[in-house]
């Protein structure tokens, strides 16, 4: 596998490295450039960005944004935010390099410059790592590398694309942390989990106390679909852990002293972690 940009993105980014002895540096017309399709960022804070387009105004932009030539003008690599204040503080031009990069060194350069400058809401960071699976085939290992994170960070992030659209908003707009609405992925109804996720902003529960929450409304359904002969409390309470541990849904079926466990998993790379969690790799 081709040797990702981590380790080399801070020179990339750094400003002094930039304006200093480089050839490649460019003023450019503020309209003959365009956002890049790949960033992996689609919220803006407007506030933070007027602040930032009223710095611009007094003191110019200090750092170079990143740009590709393109047919019809150039797109963005890096520094989307400030063009936009750039734009909005009247600039018709802006100091650029202009580099020539395949679109996996864009899309990756984007996603690691977004996430060491915490950019990214959890939503977009997941659907960044999906994109990079999905489109450019990359597996969950080698994105870990790529960022510096776990390959557990990666899953989990990533599994959170699994929760309603109401959910994943109410993560967007911070009226639920990841850790909260990650115990809401083993519930497959939707209006169930939005119910659920609406109780929990409303109740203002720790994330442990959605655990709970959540735990005994999962117990109820699955006593209403079982048999009425009562199960045994602790295989409950073991099938809980496994769930909670491996994170996905388990089922554990225990008769006079055998049995069976039923891990589900819903890719490659879901299969590879729980496998990994399983012999503690």
């Amino acid at each position: 596998m081709r040797k990702g940009l981590g380790k080399g993105l801070g020179a990339l980014l750094d400003s002094e490295n930039i304006l200093v002895g480089t050839s490649a540096l460019s003023e450019l017309k503020i309209n003959e450039i365009v956002p890049n399709t790949s960033q992996p960022r689609k919220n803006f804070d407007q506030d933070k960005l007027k602040g930032l387009a009223e710095s611009i105004q007094k003191h110019g932009v200090v750092q170079p944004i990143i740009v590709k030539k393109e047919p019809d003008g150039y797109s963005i690599i890096a520094g989307e935010r400030r063009w936009r204040a750039a734009r909005m503080a009247g600039l018709k031009t802006i100091p650029a390099i202009v580099k020539d990069m395949s679109s996996l060194e864009i899309m990756e350069t984007a996603l690691v410059e977004n996430l060491q400058r915490e950019d990214l809401n959890p939503i977009e960071e997941a659907e960044a790592y999906q994109k990079l699976i999905d489109e450019h085939g990359l597996t969950q290992e080698y994105i870990s590398k790529l960022v510096g994170k776990s390959r557990a960070y990666i899953a989990n992030s990533v599994r959170l694309l699994s929760l309603s659209d109401k959910v994943r908003k109410m993560i967007v707009e911070e009226l639920l942390t990841p850790g909260h609405a990650r115990t809401l992925i083993t519930i497959e109804d939707e209006e169930k989990q939005n119910k659920l996720a609406s109780y929990i902003t409303e109740k203002k529960l720790s994330v442990r106390e959605t655990e709970e929450y959540v735990k005994k409304q999962t117990n109820k359904k699955e006593k209403s679909k079982s048999s009425p002969k009562i199960s045994d409390p602790s295989v409950l309470e073991i099938e809980e852990k496994l769930k909670s541990y491996l994170g996905t849904k388990v089922n554990l079926q225990h008769r006079k002293n055998k049995g069976k466990i039923i891990i589900e998993y819903y890719s490659n790379d879901e299969f590879e972690r729980i496998v990994d969690l399983i012999t503690n790799k």
